[in-house]
């Protein structure tokens, strides 16, 4: 029988467990550029292991889900950690697990604003990206390099993802 899953907002202290919320932070700003331009400073950071290792940007192009969704399975990047923030502004998921004996244990989603962006830690499972509504973009920043950084694993139940809209 599926579980069906509860959609949580998108905060820093329910999410930090997992990574970094990456939203502008009043806290974190300078003025730079002779005061016209506000820089929210150092709101994550990326990590990457490994011989040769690179950090890269990119930009996913994510095809909406359909929901209910089923989820079946979970991955994560043990040689780095992995951004998405939005482009577009547009509302997203963000699915992540606690580690259970080297599986994904049970999974919590977050609805992510357009305006807000995660930074998966190093090695924590999450679900690949999942836009909602529409077709998204997001600025992609993590790890280029040699050695295997994907590791997936599939529930032996799939749990439900109700409609976030």
């Amino acid at each position: 029988m599926p579980h069906l899953l509860t959609i949580e907002p998108l905060t820093r202290a329910a999410f930090a467990p997992f990574g970094t919320v990456i939203e502008a932070d009043p806290a974190s700003m300078r003025l730079i550029n002779g005061g016209s331009t506000e820089r929210f400073h150092a709101l994550a950071h990326v990590d990457v292991a490994g011989e040769d290792a690179r950090v890269i940007i990119n930009i996913f192009r994510g095809q909406p889900r359909s929901f209910p969704y089923s989820l079946t399975m979970m991955e994560r990047h043990p040689l780095g950690s992995q951004s998405f923030s939005p482009i577009g502004g547009s509302p997203w998921l963000a699915v992540v697990a606690p580690d259970d004996g080297g599986r994904p244990g049970f999974p919590r989603v977050f609805r992510a604003t357009g305006s807000q962006g995660i930074n998966y830690g190093r090695n924590v499972w999450h679900h690949p990206l999942m836009a909602v509504g529409t077709v998204s973009d997001f600025l992609v920043v993590d790890r280029e390099g040699p050695g295997n950084n994907l590791v997936e694993v599939f529930y032996d139940e799939p749990f439900i993802i109700p409609n976030p809209l």
